[in-house]
């Protein structure tokens, strides 16, 4: 789902002119119906091992907030 949001974003927010509310709202519309017509859908690349490794790395390397209290 998030990744169909970027897709929306970045194929009809950011590349629009939207001089109103509505007029935004009825690209969002007709982005949309397009989309059902000829859906694509989200083809994974990595595992889901693969996925979870390259977090725990980067979880490592965020600092543990119950380190950094004794140097406050």
């Amino acid at each position: 789902m998030e990744r169909w949001f970027a897709e929306l974003t970045d194929n009809q927010i950011r590349r629009g002119a939207h001089k109103t509310v509505q007029a935004l709202e009825q690209d969002i519309r007709t982005w949309i119906a397009a989309w059902n017509t000829d859906p694509r859908p989200c083809v994974w690349t990595k595992t889901a091992d693969e996925i979870l490794e390259r977090l725990a790395s980067s979880l490592h390397r965020i600092p543990d907030p119950e380190d950094q209290r004794g140097r406050l």
